[in-house]
């Protein structure tokens, strides 16, 4: 059958490619690793085994990682701190200019924000008794360039870290913190402000969305809707829900 040129290219744009002789081979399946990252292939040698990594393995496998471009533009990585058995583990979404030089999640004024409405609901991420201690982490380990949003290969790439950190941790809940947090982790793209105020799951844990701190800083106003739901985590916390 011949195409006119008009429907080449629709075709085209759609990623349809034509083959108008039964002797022309099909294209070789393209390797998932090399479409994610811009045509550069990517060992994938060590990914596979993630989800049987220890704390050890996994920290070694994140600051080695070169499985997207981000790799290229970072100083370090950012892999999490706090306890590694928390009963509250947050996620935030990806590494921002202090975050990346420090190589911690949440530092700086949004950092100090964090620390205070965790105190509020009587959690840390630092000293403390064990059960009112934290986990923090990030969607992405690696700092976008100029902070720009994530891409969704670089969050994609970055996923099998994140949950392996989730089963190691096995937190009684987890609070998503921003957007981008909030819609990788419950694979959806409602925005923040549907999915705060009420209680997900990620498998068999309870999952509370709320604003980044960053994002309060800015935005006066969400403040107390950030408090309500700090408050909603507190209570599934003090109910041993999970």
């Amino acid at each position: 059958m011949r195409w006119t040129e008009r429907r080449r290219e629709m075709l085209a744009a759609m990623g349809v490619r034509l083959f108008e002789s039964p002797a022309e081979p099909p294209p070789a399946a393209a390797d998932p690793a090399r479409a994610l990252v811009g045509g550069a292939p990517q060992a994938q040698q060590g990914r596979d085994d993630i989800g049987t990594m220890d704390w050890p393995a996994l920290r070694a496998a994140v600051a080695g990682c070169r499985a997207c471009g981000l790799c290229e533009s970072r100083r370090q990585t950012v892999f999490g701190v706090g306890n590694e058995q928390a009963r509250l583990m947050i996620i935030g979404e990806a590494p921002g200019e202090q975050e990346d030089l420090q190589g911690e999640p949440f530092v700086g004024q949004a950092g100090k924000l964090l620390d205070n409405m965790l105190r509020a609901i009587g959690m840390t991420r630092g000293e403390g008794p064990p059960a009112h201690q934290v986990f923090i982490t990030n969607t992405l380990k690696c700092r976008p360039p100029r902070n720009r949003n994530p891409e969704p290969a670089e969050t994609a790439r970055c996923a099998p870290y994140l949950t392996r950190q989730i089963e190691l941790v096995r937190p009684r809940l987890l609070l998503a913190m921003g957007r981008f947090a909030a819609q990788s982790l419950l694979a959806t793209d409602e925005p923040i402000g549907r999915l705060r105020g009420r209680v997900h799951r990620w498998r068999d844990t309870p999952v509370v969305v709320t604003y980044h701190p960053a994002y309060l800083l800015r935005t006066l106003a969400d403040k107390a809707r950030a408090w309500d739901d700090l408050c909603l985590a507190a209570s599934i916390l003090e109910q041993g829900s999970a």
